[in-house]
């Protein structure tokens, strides 16, 4: 002690700087990257450009038709000859009005010419500068869907490349994109045909009544929808987009509003397209959970999918539950549709999951999902939105409490005007999340992808532990044995993927 006292402090300040050297170099890629980050946090923009660029993984709930920009919609309206009514901007069928002020039908490519016009289509297609008042942010954002669904019905591969294109530039690998792919051939085919609640009976009536040739026809349209979408991309060419390095898969999307005759036709049409096409991996049902149609029906929709599930045991399932807050509907039915969604209609993932804690036995209920594995699909933006859910009253840090795995997810990315970078500054900003809770969302998005195949990792649940397999390659070059099971195992081979891309981030810091 004596010695290190009277020691000049030149030397002293050698020692010191060596120690630091010494403990900065032990330190490994990803506990530098987190020191980092506890730098930035109160330096927004830094904190934006580091956000950016950290690798995503995959996007689990994204709606094809609700991520594409209202500017990118009102081109595929203009392409379509559309017109638009000016009071409501609802978009409408030919024969349209001139360009003059104050006609109650102009062509939409008259917004080009009137900035008027084009800010009012823009407010009016998404939630850029909404604000409270006569009309609520729930409302708004719902109604975005009518006003502007005809452009996209025919302009399904332009969403596609656009979404995964700006993706990619995100650091996003993977998205399994919510769409209705039929156009609505399903459900009229089950309005045609009838109610009968007898499942087994109504599903082997739609089936032989013309379900199949439906499938067929969806499966044709999505081919070129994608070889479309691939070819405005160029890829496979030396001008490849970003965007050809994502990889893609489908939820079939079935409208849950409709009659249950409709809804029945949907759901089998879901099981079907996810049983006969790899690029469907599953099905969801969705729009508002509020709406009648919905609650009144919902217990018959988990009956129908407890069927089915019994009769296409390996379909993937992933819905939409707790997307309601108090006041949207009774009490009474907040106390039950993530429970019925696990336990009934056999949930692998459920979507928004917000008013976990006023479901009955809010803690038994999210042991159950942590045992089951069952993940949350976290919408920050539209969650605060749609219910006016954020902050201290959004159910994120519980779920992360109880052990429920959780990932970010964007929903309707171009209504809300917002991306996954931005979904993932929410989580940062709000919940002070440090980088390794960063990264464990980011890998369960690809764990509980419905990508065929093993797991990557043989534990997730504490520290994630990699396959006998690979057990000293992750991030590095494959030894023989990975190689084979990653050759053998999509969902390894994407994790993998993720895993290179983490390297080579962590190694900036």
């Amino acid at each position: 002690m004596f010695v290190s006292l009277m020691m000049p402090a030149i030397i002293r300040r050698g020692l010191i700087f060596v120690l630091v050297s010494a403990i900065a170099a032990a330190q490994t890629a990803e506990q530098k990257t987190a020191r980092y980050l506890d730098s930035i946090r109160r330096k927004p923009p830094i904190l934006l450009a580091f956000l950016h660029e950290m690798p995503k993984g995959g996007d689990l709930h994204n709606h094809l038709a609700g991520a594409t920009y209202a500017e990118d919609l009102l081109d595929f309206a203009a392409t379509d000859n559309l017109c638009v009514e000016r009071t409501t901007s609802r978009l409408l069928s030919a024969p349209c009005d001139s360009c003059e002020k104050n006609t109650p039908k102009p062509t939409v490519r008259c917004a080009y010419e009137d900035q008027a016009l084009y800010n009012q289509i823009i407010d009016a297609w998404s939630m850029r500068n909404w604000r409270p008042g006569h009309e609520s942010g729930h409302d708004h954002f719902f109604a975005t869907f009518d006003k502007f669904g005809p452009a996209s019905h025919n302009h399904v591969a332009e969403s596609i490349s656009t979404v995964i294109n700006r993706a990619a530039r995100e650091h996003v690998q993977y998205i399994e994109f919510l769409h209705t792919a039929d156009g609505g051939d399903a459900p009229q085919h089950g309005m045609r045909l009838g109610w009968d609640s007898n499942f087994a009976k109504l599903r082997e009536k739609l089936l032989a009544g013309g379900l199949k040739e439906i499938t067929a026809a969806t499966r044709r349209t999505l081919s070129q929808d994608e070889a479309r979408a691939r070819a405005q991309l160029k890829c496979g060419t030396v001008q490849a987009e970003p965007g050809c390095n994502v990889t893609v898969r489908y939820l079939y999307q079935v409208l849950r509003g409709l009659p249950q005759a409709a809804v029945f036709a949907q759901i089998v049409l879901g099981f079907e397209l996810a049983s006969s096409d790899a690029r469907f991996v599953g099905l969801n049902l969705v729009m508002p959970e509020d709406s009648y149609v919905p609650i009144h029906d919902f217990s018959e929709h988990m009956a129908m999918l407890d069927y089915l599930h019994g009769v296409y045991p390996k379909v993937h399932i992933s819905l939409h539950a707790g997307e309601i807050a108090i006041g949207l509907v009774k009490p009474e039915d907040l106390a039950f549709h993530i429970r019925a969604s696990v336990e009934r209609g056999h949930a692998e993932r459920i979507g928004h999951g917000v008013d976990i804690m006023l479901e009955k036995d809010p803690a038994g209920l999210m042991k159950e999902m942590a045992a089951r594995n069952v993940l949350v699909e976290i919408n920050l933006t539209s969650n605060d939105q749609i219910l006016g859910v954020s902050g201290d009253e959004h159910p994120l840090p519980v779920y992360m409490k109880y052990g429920v795995p959780v990932a970010i997810s964007t929903d309707d990315e171009g209504v809300a005007r917002s991306d996954m970078t931005h979904e993932y500054l929410r989580a940062v900003e709000g919940y002070r999340l440090p980088y390794t809770e960063l990264k464990r969302m980011t890998r369960q998005s690809l764990e509980h992808s419905f990508l065929p195949g093993q797991s990557l990792w043989a534990e997730t649940r504490g520290a994630f532990r990699p396959v006998e397999a690979c057990a000293l390659d992750v991030a590095g070059k494959p030894s023989r044995a990975c190689s084979e099971f990653l050759a053998a195992n999509e969902r390894a081979r994407e994790q993998w993927k993720l895993e290179g891309e983490f390297a080579k981030f962590e190694k900036k810091f």
